[in-house]
């Protein structure tokens, strides 16, 4: 400490902060955000994937909402490509988070990313800031860990959606429900099936045997039409027939469109 400075001239000794540096209260980059879209997110969804998108009029252009999507691959590219899509497709580009199990906690390098790419922790009131205090836009896969680990015999049969959490968030909060469907993410990388020795041996998450790379499938994701959740009422959290029969009822709808658009593609890769 130098002597015979007050606080303020001690302070104007720090160094100063980098004026490119942005980052937000929930750790989120500006600048590693940018250099993963440039290098890896542009390339994927325009060369890679040659992502192809239907009714991005359905995410509001302000206020909160939550998105709620198919799940599935070894390394799932989906969120990536989502929130993508939200930037390069809607009449105005929104920020999207993405809620993240606590198990990626275990997996230094990975849960230092996670934040700076606007991962948050799965946790009710870190939804609750973001939808509600924030009118933020925030990504979730009901399906969970189930959905990555699900075999490619079993592709685009949906997960049970857990217990509904995403719907009462929703109705806490007072903002819309978008489901989205997504088509292509079960071939990028697929799962052929699943080494529980090694899994337990390793203690990884999951030992799926599946490619080494993405796989060029191309893309399809399909924003459904919003859920209104403000009209149920204050207290419609707290109904757990309501909560479990919203939960199927969006369910039921992304499993018909999966369905409709896997019907509909004449070849996995080129659509």
């Amino acid at each position: 400490m130098t002597p015979g400075l007050d606080v303020e001239q001690r302070r104007d000794l720090l160094p100063a902060l980098e004026p490119e540096r942005r980052v937000t209260d929930w750790g989120r980059s500006e600048r590693i955000e940018g250099l993963l879209d440039r290098t890896l997110y542009d390339f994927l969804y325009h060369v890679w994937f040659r992502c192809e998108v239907e009714g991005i009029e359905n995410i509001p252009s302000e206020g909160g909402a939550l998105l709620v999507s198919n799940h599935s691959g070894a390394l799932p590219p989906d969120a990536a490509m989502i929130a993508k899509a939200i930037m390069e497709e809607h009449s105005t580009p929104r920020p999207l988070h993405l809620t993240v199990e606590h198990f990626f906690k275990g997996y230094p390098g990975f849960s230092m990313l996670v934040p700076k790419i606007g991962g948050v922790a799965a946790h009710p009131a870190n939804a609750q800031r973001l939808l509600q205090d924030e009118q933020q836009l925030v990504l979730v896969f009901p399906e969970g860990r189930k959905g990555t680990e699900k075999l490619y015999k079993d592709r685009y049969r949906l997960r049970r959606f857990g217990r509904g959490g995403f719907v009462r968030t929703a109705m806490r909060a007072g903002v819309p429900i978008v489901p989205i469907a997504l088509v292509g993410a079960e071939e990028a990388m697929p799962v052929f099936a699943q080494i529980n020795v090694l899994q337990k041996l390793t203690g990884l998450i999951y030992a799926p045997v599946s490619p080494l790379v993405y796989l060029p499938a191309k893309f399809r994701i399909r924003f459904l039409e919003p859920v209104p959740t403000h009209e149920m009422g204050e207290d419609a959290h707290e109904d757990r027939g309501l909560v479990q029969t919203v939960a199927q009822d969006i369910r039921a709808d992304i499993q018909e469109e999966l369905f409709d658009m896997v019907g509909k593609r004449e070849s996995v890769w080129f659509g």
